[in-house]
């Protein structure tokens, strides 16, 4: 990868006064000066230099926000990432539809101990015992549909997607054990459209998207493409496939049809599009604060890959030194997502990559990780 063209594109800005949080959700930390942006360009460089054709990072502290990009947005045009760069951001839209839920519990129209049969009802066996809580913390035991995926790969409709989960026995009796399941939001999407009685694109665009003006986030339908300047995202051709190979026979699957996602992982957005979304989330913006509460109310999620803590759509983050990161990350065929910010939404880390799944060893990975404890934590 050492033939890769490394660019950067840096954008300071001082943060708008008027996306301050509301409140803050913890005691407030210590505020230190951002790093010097030639040391966090260097950090994106090395996420190149470990094998990823592209990355996109913002890091926000306090007043400052810094944004740059490193590497290449599309191999076959030679053209460089850019800070601005669209991407498709896999299970970050957990954390968006968990908020449209909340919302609408917030209102009196769900609650979280409502069960699936009241509102779905026939739709998934044993739907009377599973809660509207256990779908966001993945407790229900529902099966995981994407284990299961038929090929090749075409347009599903959301109950076609719980039809393959409900195909396999529960993993558990719900609320018993946790278990990650992207059947869980799919049926929290069709969830919101049935009490809502509109799609899940639609709410999520006037509750969320709109009043925060995230103009470049979107749930897509069926467009295959990503609309406006956007990174291409990449896989590897096979198992065997190193970064010491290069990146010449990288399979450009940027275009796709991501209806197997939906609301389980099928947004597009920017860094700056969710760094603004958590701020406004965990600055009590967009729920009230008992609301964000519950949605930071955690079960134990130890599992190999995952945070050590779930909540409603959040991950969190124990790094040490008394810090908590919340947010989520996401991982679609083509881009890794990684979002994460302080319980009070003073420092964020928001950084995209587009090769994935990332073949092993994983030392782009290794590298975010190591820019995430130390830009945003101790």
């Amino acid at each position: 990868m050492a033939a890769l063209l490394v660019v950067a594109a840096v954008v300071w800005w001082p943060r708008d006064r008027s996306a301050a949080p509301a409140s803050s959700v913890s005691a407030p930390q210590a505020t230190r000066p951002l790093t010097d942006p030639a040391v966090l360009q260097q950090q994106l460089d090395g996420v190149v230099e470990a094998g990823a054709p592209g990355v996109v990072g913002l890091v926000r502290t306090g007043e400052r926000t810094w944004q740059g990009a490193s590497g290449l947005g599309d191999l076959g045009a030679k053209r460089s990432a850019r800070a601005g760069d669209r991407f498709r951001i896999g299970s970050v839209t957990k954390s968006f539809v968990a908020t449209v839920v909340l919302q609408l519990v917030g209102e009196g129209r769900l609650r979280l101990v409502d069960n699936l049969e009241r509102w779905l009802p026939g739709l998934v066996p044993g739907g009377e015992q599973i809660t509207v809580r256990q779908l966001l913390n993945h407790t229900s035991g529902l099966y995981n549909y994407t284990d299961d995926l038929p090929e090749p790969p075409r347009r599903f409709r959301p109950r076609e997607l719980v039809a393959i989960a409900t195909g396999h026995k529960p993993l558990f009796a719900p609320g018993t054990e946790f278990s990650y399941s992207n059947t869980n939001y799919i049926l929290a999407g069709m969830l919101v459209e049935r009490v809502t009685g509109d799609r899940l694109a639609a709410q999520l665009q006037r509750r969320i998207f709109r009043p925060l003006g995230l103009d470049d986030t979107e749930l897509p339908t069926t467009q295959e493409r990503i609309a406006g300047p956007h990174a291409r995202g990449y896989s590897p051709p096979d198992e065997g496939w190193r970064v010491t190979d290069g990146p010449a026979r990288l399979v450009d699957v940027t275009e796709m049809d991501t209806s197997w996602a939906w609301a389980a992982g099928a947004m597009v957005s920017t860094t700056a599009d969710l760094a603004r979304f958590y701020q406004a989330l965990l600055g009590s913006q967009l729920l009230a604060p008992e609301l964000l509460k519950q949605m930071r109310t955690t079960v134990d999620a130890s599992q190999p890959g995952r945070g050590m803590r779930y909540g409603l759509g959040l991950e969190v983050l124990r790094p040490g030194c008394g810090t908590e990161l919340w947010g989520h990350t996401g991982s679609l065929e083509g881009y890794g997502t990684t979002a994460f910010s302080t319980a009070d939404a003073d420092r964020q880390l928001v950084m995209v990559t587009n090769l994935q799944p990332e073949p092993e060893p994983r030392a782009a990975a290794a590298a975010v990780e190591n820019i995430l404890r130390r830009e945003v934590s101790c």
